[in-house]
């Protein structure tokens, strides 16, 4: 364990976001970084993919377990939940729910969210890109608020968007998984990628932190229903992670960096 000990924050707005850069928490959880998620909602208004949880009256509880399953799996601490309604995808939008968290202002989950920054004082923040990996209305706002909070906030050192290379994106196209976004648009340039980090060695906690969420990776999902050689072929690709530079405090040493501590000061990376 390092004796001061860095401190990482993500910020997600479901449970089963924390799968993008799931690797890469259990990475620096091992390394003795001090890692916490905050989660904006309990995902109530996703989908059942298990046939044997389509009994489950209350899907935001038992996705709020899965989540505490999942941080266990990866060897960070317990999520920290906002508490704000799932506006859903699709025909499960929530439109008219005036709790959903497509509805909030961008400033009022900001202000929510800096206490935990100030009780916290993690050194990197870690959220969704500008595209919100793929559209999703709750993953842009979390951005939107994060990037907001962490210009604002003034301690982080570093904030960081995980991103999916154009072509990993396309890959992922082949595959059908990304619901036909064009890759060009929802992938990002080689350029911009600031840190690409190998994450083979915990690939064991990664799966188990996705099989965690078991109403959403269950014989109905997408994952499930993946021909064998794209299935084969996205596993594959689990094992890096990518993230792009949102902002940053202090002077960058290289680029792209070895890893989110790159110059920070910590013997991490």
């Amino acid at each position: 364990m390092l004796m001061n000990m860095p401190t990482l924050l993500a910020l997600y707005a479901h449970p089963d976001d924390e799968a993008f850069s799931g690797g890469v928490l259990a990475h620096y959880a091992k390394l003795g970084v001090d890692v916490h998620l905050i989660c904006a909602t309990r995902g109530e208004s996703g989908k059942i993919t298990d046939p044997e949880l389509t009994h489950i009256t209350d899907l935001g509880a038992q996705r709020e377990q899965e989540l505490r399953d999942s941080c266990k799996a990866l060897g960070i601490h317990e999520p920290i939940f906002l508490g704000y309604h799932d506006s859903g995808r699709f025909e499960r939008t929530q439109t008219n729910n005036t709790s959903a968290f497509m509805h909030q202002e961008i400033f009022d989950v900001e202000a929510r969210l800096k206490p935990y920054v100030e009780s916290l004082n993690p050194d990197i923040l870690l959220t969704f890109d500008p595209h919100g990996g793929y559209g999703h209305i709750d993953h842009l706002v979390i951005h939107r608020a994060v990037t907001a909070l962490f210009y604002s906030s003034g301690t982080p050192k570093r904030l960081f968007y995980n991103v999916m290379p154009v072509a990993f994106s396309e890959r992922m196209a082949q595959t059908g998984i990304n619901q036909n976004l064009d890759p060009k648009v929802y992938g990002v340039n080689d350029q911009t990628i600031a840190v690409k980090l190998d994450v083979g060695h915990v690939i064991a906690q990664k799966q188990a932190s996705m099989q965690a969420h078991r109403s959403q990776m269950g014989a109905n999902s997408r994952f499930a229903q993946m021909p064998k050689e794209y299935l084969e072929q996205m596993q594959e690709s689990m094992k890096t992670e990518y993230f792009a530079l949102g902002g940053t405090r202090t002077p960058i040493p290289t680029f792209p960096l070895r890893g989110l501590f790159d110059g920070l000061g910590y013997d991490i990376d």
